[in-house]
């Protein structure tokens, strides 16, 4: 399942969202010579990472921020920047800039501390915006739970596009991480799954306040769980089918 674009529209430009999509990838470019040297990019991530052995033995707090704008490569770099673009700029929307802007770096440093919580030994350094984006993926769970969202689903050589409600592509989403985290060593590396799931249940509890303020309960009655808003339409391509010969 990849999700690749939602059906709601933002209200305003998300310059928040493009700005921190500008600097993970202006960040990533800094370093990017660095993975030709395995030497030298491991002591980059030692000392800009998220280490949780460090932050246990109360040093390296600065990683919780520094980590949320390092990628372990481009195909990470490029997947969380899709899901911020996808969800952030309906996020930023109902928070506002500034709002929404300290909303994601707290979810961020959420995911981080639970992600220590759940490894405290770990001396391995931890980079990736997954927390921080897990946040704003619970956020949109609350305020948009039946927006639609297209998903590329691909089985083996089968590929489709099917449009879901949001509720459905982000429980499942979660559900990965959350027994993906029971099945996994987090002093082993790999991905980070507690960190994902701290985050996303972190972006739940950190919109409660702007849910309140648009009304709670009310603010879903009124909209049926839909966008509060017209919701975009795309035109399907399709493959063209090619007709056996007679």
């Amino acid at each position: 399942m990849f999700p690749f674009r939602d059906h709601n529209p933002s209200g305003r430009t998300p310059y928040v969202t493009y700005a921190l999509i500008a600097a993970n990838i202006a960040v990533f470019l800094s370093y990017w010579h660095l993975f030709a040297d395995p030497r030298a990019l491991s002591e980059f991530y030692t000392d800009y990472a998220l280490i949780p052995a460090a932050i246990t033995a109360g040093q390296g707090y600065e990683g919780l921020v520094s980590s949320m704008f390092l990628h372990g490569g481009v195909m990470h770099l490029g997947g969380n920047m899709l899901f911020l673009w996808i969800f952030g700029d309906n996020m930023e929307d109902e928070m506002g800039h500034l709002g929404f802007f300290g909303f994601y770096i707290m979810a961020g440093l959420l995911a981080g501390f639970v992600h220590v919580l759940f490894a405290p030994g770990s001396a391995v350094p931890t980079v990736g915006a997954s927390g921080a984006i897990a946040g704003v993926m619970g956020g949109y769970l609350l305020l948009f739970p039946r927006a639609k969202v297209d998903i590329l689903l691909i089985i083996i050589i089968f590929f489709r596009v099917v449009t879901l409600p949001a509720y459905v592509m982000l429980a499942v989403w979660f559900g990965l991480q959350f027994f993906g985290g029971l099945g996994a060593d987090p002093d082993s590396g790999g991905v980070a799954y507690w960190a994902h799931s701290g985050g996303f249940i972190a972006g739940l509890v950190l919109t409660l306040p702007t849910f309140m303020r648009l009304g709670g309960p009310r603010f879903w009655r009124e909209s049926g769980f839909h966008p509060p808003h017209p919701q975009t339409r795309y035109d399907r391509s399709r493959i063209p089918t090619i007709r056996r010969r007679k």
